[in-house]
């Protein structure tokens, strides 16, 4: 029979598991103390936090969110980062799985003793994600769900005055996005997606502790903790290009372990030209929004939904801007003759 293979770290305690990010044998305590120092060491190496700040922390129910609110819980006690925590939920209106994992985020709260506030897609928009869904058909439900989730997360945290939103996207999100946007050839994205810190200028800003953390790392971490999270996908998910994406990682990180991590640090060491024309950041004609266009793609979506052409808004957004401002000039036609109409009513002498 081998013997027991030892924790490389403390010497003394039997491994529990061979860490995915290092290839480290390590025993349950000292895999925890090292993904908690290794998520400190990320926020005080990035400075994601000021002392005094509220922080919303987005909470999905899901392992990431799980373990991303116990980590900042947990660690804001321990070295005194003077954060005020609360949790932020979006409900999109999926039944049978937002229903169930806001369930699980609700338990959380009780145990973390945390504030929990919920916006709803139905409240912000008119729409839920299972109607959308009716209208649009199979595809593109996730484009009008991130779009969506996105500005509903930022107008919860201004409605809550918090300073900052917490993520818990993790380094498999973070190299899936890289790999997304470089498919797309989306250079506007592809620039930005890595930071770690985005946002400023007028958006609320937004963190991603757990950037470098691998997914794996975040169940075992979970596991041994004995977390309560949801952990089934949602019912529109395997339509998602996000999903293509995700499996041609995997492919690439059974053939290079470091995949995850290099396609991270390729991101944040991109650079684009300068003749490059990039998207210039201004705000919705609409909403006030932050938006590169005189509609934010928000209320172009929206827009497309509500006009019974949901897949308007989809797409290069110069199609709908153009249907959007013949619209307008016809529609304010009609009110002029309307006008005109009224007030020639009114002059007749009897």
């Amino acid at each position: 029979m081998p013997a027991p293979v030892l924790c490389q770290s403390c010497g003394a305690g039997r491994a529990a598991l061979r860490r995915p990010k290092t290839g480290q044998a390590l025993c349950r305590g000292c895999f925890v103390a090292a993904f908690e120092a290794e998520v400190h060491g990320t926020i005080v190496s990035a400075r994601l936090f000021q002392p005094g700040e509220t922080v919303a922390v987005g909470a999905s129910g899901g392992k990431d969110s799980t373990v991303l609110a116990h980590l900042l819980r947990l660690l804001n006690e321990r070295h005194g980062y003077g954060l005020r925590l609360l949790l932020l939920s979006v409900d999109e209106g999926i039944a049978g799985y937002r229903d169930d994992s806001l369930e699980a985020v609700r338990r959380n709260r009780g145990r973390l003793g945390l504030p929990l506030h919920v916006v709803s897609y139905q409240e912000l928009y008119g729409w839920s994600m299972d109607r959308i869904a009716r209208h649009v058909g199979p595809r593109n439900n996730c484009t009008f769900c991130g779009v969506f989730r996105r500005q509903a997360l930022d107008r919860g945290a201004a409605l809550l005055g918090a300073d900052k939103i917490a993520t818990g996207h993790n380094a498999d999100d973070v190299a899936e996005t890289v790999l997304m946007n470089f498919l797309r050839g989306d250079v506007g994205r592809l620039r930005r997606c890595a930071g770690i810190l985005t946002g400023g200028e007028g958006a609320l800003p937004r963190c991603k502790p757990l950037k470098h953390a691998y997914e794996k790392e975040i169940v075992l971490y979970a596991y041994f903790q004995g977390l309560d999270y949801f952990s089934t996908e949602c019912v529109y998910a395997p339509n998602a290009y996000r999903g293509h994406t995700r499996t041609l990682l995997k492919d690439l990180e059974a053939v290079r372990p470091s995949a995850v991590a290099d396609l991270v640090h390729s991101g944040e060491r991109l650079a684009v030209r300068e003749d490059v024309c990039m998207p210039t950041q201004g705000t919705c004609q609409r909403c006030g929004y932050l938006s590169s266009q005189p509609l934010c793609k928000a209320c172009m979506l929206l827009e497309g939904l509500n006009r019974g052409l949901p897949r308007l808004g989809i797409g290069k957004p110069s199609r709908l801007q153009k249907a959007l401002t013949d619209t307008e000039k016809l529609e304010a036609g009609f009110q002029e003759d309307s006008k005109q109409s009224i007030k020639a009513v009114r002059t007749i002498d009897f």
